[in-house]
C-alpha cells in the first residue's frame, strides 16, 4: 500500500514519459478554477468538478480568442481610417508592436 501511495503523491517517469500525480492534477485544476471568472465568481462552498473546470477553461480561452480577433479588426479599421503620418496612427502602431 505504501508504494501505491508514494506513486500517487509524486511524479514518476516511466519509459521516458513523465507522470503527474493525482495531487498535482488537483492542484492544477484548483489553480485554473481561480483564473476563470465564471467559476471564480461562484460561491467557494460550491464544489466544481475537474471536468467542469476544464470545460469552462476551454470556453474562456475561446472567448478570449474572439475578443482578440474583434479588437484586432477594430484596430485595423481605425488604422485604415487615420492619416498614416498622424500622431494617432503612431499611437495605434505602437500598440500593435
Amino acid at each position: 500500500m505504501s508504494s501505491r501511495r508514494s506513486s500517487r503523491n509524486s511524479s514518476r517517469q516511466t519509459g521516458g514519459v513523465s507522470r503527474i500525480s493525482d495531487e498535482q492534477i488537483a492542484d492544477l485544476v484548483s489553480r485554473l478554477q481561480q483564473l476563470i471568472p465564471e467559476i471564480r465568481s461562484s460561491r467557494r462552498s460550491d464544489k466544481v468538478s475537474a471536468s467542469k473546470v476544464l470545460q469552462e477553461t476551454c470556453n474562456y480561452i475561446r472567448s478570449l480568442h474572439r475578443e482578440i480577433d474583434d479588437l484586432s479588426e477594430r484596430l485595423s479599421e481605425l488604422l485604415e481610417s487615420t492619416d498614416g503620418e498622424s500622431a494617432q496612427a503612431a499611437i495605434i502602431r505602437s500598440l500593435l508592436m
